[in-house]
């Protein structure tokens, strides 16, 4: 396993490695390689390892935990940072106003927590609604059934950019490609896109997509991709944290 600050990791080379899955992947779909970000998520990973991302050409970084973020924003330069997991309730003041694209918006209070400090700070803040295709009880997100009735309360809300839909499919069940378990989970949060920007045209993103299904992901329209462990390798037990030097 390799460890989450090892200096031996080329990351440049990897990043290179992912970028020619996903101009693959696009080509084979008949979608243009510059429709995708790339998105490095640095969870448990050193802020020299982030920056050496960044310095590679990765400058949108995501992070999991709301703690872990702050404590690296300030040591790597030129990032832009994306929260892609669970947010709760008490973290709101400490991620609006601070450029962070929120990926896990999932119910009504989170909505409206949001809503009520960026209205307070006189900010916009940028969200994606967080869905749970696969009904995973492991997972966090909406119902898809329950999709656009969120989209269309969180638009109604003050000092809110509602960007589009993201999701993360169940683990696969052993023996199962997690490209072929994927693709029909995220055709179907295609479809809810697509049949969403009909009514609310900026509704546009779609962030699928993680190191074992990236081609699946794309293949369906993917506009986001998060990546770790193909850019820096298995992840650490414990979240970074400043002391760890």
């Amino acid at each position: 396993m390799t460890a989450p600050s090892d200096p031996t990791i080329d990351v440049a080379g990897r990043i290179a490695a992912v970028r020619a899955r996903i101009a693959l992947a696009a080509e084979s779909a008949g979608r243009s390689r510059a429709n995708v970000l790339l998105i490095a998520v640095t969870k448990t990973h050193a802020p020299e390892v982030a920056q050496r991302a960044v310095d590679a050409g990765v400058a949108d970084l995501g992070e999991n935990r709301v703690q872990e973020l702050l404590a690296k924003r300030p040591l790597v330069d030129g990032a832009r940072w994306h929260l892609v997991g669970h947010l709760q309730r008490n973290k709101v003041r400490d991620v609006v106003g601070r450029q962070i694209l929120v990926h896990s918006v999932d119910r009504r209070s989170l909505v409206d927590a949001l809503s009520g400090r960026a209205e307070r700070e006189g900010v916009t803040q940028r969200i994606l609604v967080q869905v749970n295709v696969g009904d995973d009880p492991a997972k966090s997100g909406c119902h898809l059934d329950e999709t656009g009735d969120l989209v269309a309360y969180a638009r109604e809300r003050p000092n809110l950019a509602v960007e589009g839909l993201m999701t993360m499919p169940p683990l696969p069940p052993d023996g199962v490609d997690p490209v072929d378990a994927a693709q029909p989970l995220f055709a179907a949060l295609r479809r809810q896109r697509d049949e969403l920007r009909e009514r609310f045209p900026e509704v546009v993103h779609l962030s699928m997509g993680m190191t074992n299904d990236l081609e699946a992901a794309v293949a369906e329209g993917a506009t986001m991709v998060r990546l770790g462990t193909a850019l820096f390798g298995e992840r650490g037990a414990e979240p970074w944290r400043k002391d760890d030097g």
